[in-house]
């Protein structure tokens, strides 16, 4: 079955929400955007009012599709990539969840930060001759692909959380 613009959309909107009430089940307050921040899908604020951005990427199938240059400087030349180190990160400590839906809305979470995507396709972005378009920074990342340790790592959204001030 193909994605089509719609269910794109809508897998991109109950993964918002669902992380939303997550969110709310942990005692903080979150709300998405109606239209499109290019950093961040939602703000999650505690009860003191500081408040965190986080990026939320939804999928109902295989992987979660990012971009190589987001992550890695690279060079074309000659229709060839060249992996020239890390990209400066506007926010390495940007929370992303990135959500699995499930059947029987049995859904998975995995929490950790926009420096740990990084890392990660430093590791397994090689660049070199794309078959189809030399020009094509698409990577990927699936379930299978992400470590134990991000599975339901809710404890990291109360780490990026200014910690109580003595009184």
């Amino acid at each position: 079955m193909k994605a089509t613009g719609r269910s794109i959309q809508l897998t991109r909107q109950i993964g918002e929400h669902l992380v939303a009430a997550k969110l709310g089940r942990l005692g903080y307050i979150a709300t998405p955007f109606a239209g499109n921040v290019p950093l961040f899908d939602l703000l999650a604020a505690d009860i003191r009012g500081f408040a965190i951005p986080i990026q939320v990427k939804t999928i109902n199938g295989f992987s979660w599709q990012f971009r190589a240059n987001t992550f890695l400087e690279i060079e074309i030349v000659d229709d060839v990539q060249h992996i020239k180190g890390k990209k400066t990160l506007p926010n390495p400590d940007l929370i992303c969840v990135l959500v699995l839906l499930g059947k029987d809305e049995k859904d998975t979470y995995y929490v950790l930060q926009l420096a740990d995507l990084q890392e990660y396709f430093c590791k397994i972005y090689k660049g070199g001759r794309r078959p189809n378009n030399p020009n094509s920074m698409h990577c990927h990342v699936g379930p299978q692909d992400i470590e134990d340790r991000f599975h339901e790592n809710w404890d990291l959204v109360a780490r990026q959380f200014p910690k109580q001030l003595p009184e």
